[in-house]
């Protein structure tokens, strides 16, 4: 699968012709802007929970692209009242879409949507599909429930937050990767704001020293991770 990163915890995976974009936060990124999120093309948009830097262009995306928007119940009925095409999920659920099946799982992290309204439970997914299966854990501490997202699926690549203060951080993220049995991860959630800078080197030489893999990419690079 072609994984490419559009900033912050946004990224593109496709999964044969399908485009399946994570929570769209480019317009508000100083760090993405020379990404043009009005050429993004999107089938579906998986959102992890209600806060702006997590789908604050959605709602553009999705009118233009025709994307369905998969998320928490309360956010996808936020969106369904903009006339928008959705998906709702919670915790525990799963769905077959035409690439594969998405399965919501926990996170631990608050969730208010732009105008105030309550988002519902944060979370995060796992994708199956025949090109593989990965994780997205979404914004979220560390938790024992990822132990189970280890004991249930074989994944190829997870993709964890690393920027720490608002989420786990290097070190809980490497914990994590034990506790989901995958050694290829790749790193979310850093640099856009003061409170979630880090060392890149640093944060790949820990990975490295724990006997796994970090990537980190270039805003607007792309890398196949499985």
């Amino acid at each position: 699968m072609k994984v490419t990163f559009y900033g912050h915890a946004c990224f593109m995976v496709e999964i044969g012709t399908t485009k399946v974009l994570f929570d769209p936060f480019i317009t508000g990124n100083a760090l993405a802007k020379h990404i043009d999120a009005n050429a993004i093309e999107a089938d579906f948009i998986l959102i992890s929970h209600g806060h702006e830097d997590h789908m604050l262009d959605a709602e553009p995306i999705a009118k233009r692209t025709g994307a369905k928007i998969v998320a928490p119940y309360e956010t996808a009925m936020w969106f369904s009242q903009k006339g928008l095409d959705v998906h709702p999920m919670n915790h525990g659920g799963q769905w077959k879409f035409d690439f594969g099946t998405v399965k919501m799982t926990n996170a631990v992290h608050s969730s208010i949507l732009p105008d105030g309204n309550y988002g519902g439970n944060a979370s995060g997914f796992v994708i199956e599909s025949e090109e593989g299966c990965f994780y997205y854990a979404g914004d979220t501490a560390l938790t024992m429930d990822m132990k189970l997202v280890g004991m249930q699926h074989k994944l190829d690549f997870a993709v964890l937050p690393i920027g720490d203060n608002f989420t786990m951080g290097v070190d809980d993220a490497i914990l994590c990767a034990e506790f989901i049995n995958c050694k290829n991860i790749m790193g979310v959630h850093y640099d856009t704001f003061g409170f979630i800078e880090i060392d890149k080197d640093e944060a790949k030489s820990k990975f490295e020293a724990a006997g796994n893999k970090l990537t980190i990419l270039e805003i607007g690079a792309s890398a196949e991770l499985t």
